[in-house]
Formats: structure tokens, C-alpha cells, sequence
């Protein structure tokens, strides 16, 4: 038989060291290397952003006419004119702070000018007068 008392044993406060180095390697691989996708596509998800937008709006009762909001902007320039600010308004509170956004309509449009170098979501809905086109993009 083999004499216990020449076993070598690990003290406990040398295996928590262990652990913790682990637990600090894991944490900083997560923050250098960022973690997996989440599946979405910033393209995608700003197509979503847009849809959602027009979707809120084509849904919307009009302000003093018309069927939609959607189509009451889109019946001539002068309903545009006089809803104009209304609809910015209304899209600014729809959307979340960190997205820009343009809306053209038959009229007109309202919102930012779109970027040439950054990713845009887009969203087309049809109306009675005319086709109301939704576009947002990160600020």
C-alpha cells in the first residue's frame, strides 16, 4: 500500500485562482472577439424599421379627410402642404432616436436627405393617390 501522507494535494485558494483566470479569459475573449451574430442584418432590420413606419401610417385615420393618413399626404400638394409638418411629427415619434428617415409622397417629402454611403431601409405603399415611399437609415 502506498503511504497517503506523501499525496500532493492542491490547496483550495489555488483552484479559485484557477477558476477566476478562467472566468477573466472568458470574459475578456468576449469583448475582444464580440459575440455571435444575432441573425438580423442591419439591412434587414432597417427594411423592418421602414415597414413598420408605413405600416403605422398607412393605418392611421386622416387628420381632416381621406381614407388613410397615407393617402390623405399623397392627394394633392395642397393636403401636403398642410399636413407636411403633422407627418414629420408623427414619423420622428414612431421611429426610434438612433434612425433618420424620409417620406416622398406624390407631393413632396418631408425628413432628411437620404446618404449616398450609408445602408437605407425602404418601404413602398400604395395608395388611392398615389405610391407614399419610407426610407430610414442609422443617425
Amino acid at each position: 500500500m502506498r503511504d497517503r501522507r506523501n499525496r500532493g494535494q492542491l490547496s483550495l485558494s489555488v483552484v479559485e485562482a484557477g477558476v477566476g483566470v478562467l472566468f477573466v479569459a472568458a470574459v475578456a475573449s468576449a469583448f475582444a472577439f464580440g459575440t455571435p451574430a444575432g441573425g438580423v442584418s442591419e439591412q434587414a432590420q432597417l427594411d423592418a424599421y421602414a415597414q413598420d413606419a408605413a405600416t403605422v401610417l398607412a393605418n392611421e385615420p386622416p387628420q381632416h379627410g381621406d381614407t388613410t393618413r397615407l393617402s390623405e399626404v399623397a392627394a394633392s400638394e395642397e393636403t401636403f402642404e398642410r399636413e407636411r409638418a403633422s407627418l414629420e411629427r408623427r414619423v420622428d415619434r414612431i421611429l426610434p432616436d438612433n434612425l433618420l428617415f424620409r417620406v416622398r409622397t406624390p407631393h413632396g417629402a418631408v425628413g432628411h436627405v437620404r446618404p449616398s454611403n450609408a445602408a437605407v431601409g425602404v418601404a413602398r405603399v400604395p395608395t388611392g393617390n398615389g405610391r407614399v415611399t419610407v426610407w430610414v437609415w442609422y443617425a
